[in-house]
């Protein structure tokens, strides 16, 4: 079943990423056939920021850049009570004068 999102409500997407120099936060790492580059997977901390009746939800980050996610995407999962509080500084607020002006583009 999937999730019914909301507006502001807090996310967590998996990014995948490739890096010679993976950072401390890297999960499910794996390195390269040669040995010179890792894949491996992100938590990115983001809300939703509009909910579209095609299936797909606009989510933003921190930094106020926006990405468009169909719903039921695998690596889209809506965050856990304890995430919410435990990593609350990583989540950017929709109440913030930046965002205020983004969303109404």
């Amino acid at each position: 079943m999937q999730h019914a999102f909301r507006v502001g409500e807090p996310v967590i997407f998996m990014m995948s990423k490739n890096s010679p120099h993976p950072g401390p936060r890297a999960k499910h790492l794996h390195p390269a056939p040669a040995g010179e580059t890792y894949s491996y997977q992100i938590e990115k901390f983001w809300t939703v920021a509009e909910v579209r009746s095609d299936g797909h939800v606009m989510l933003v980050t921190r930094r106020g850049k926006h990405h468009d996610v169909e719903a039921d995407d695998p690596r889209l999962r809506p965050a856990r009570w304890w995430e919410r509080w435990f990593y609350r500084e990583r989540f950017p607020s929709l109440n913030a004068p930046e965002f205020a002006s983004s969303t109404s583009d």
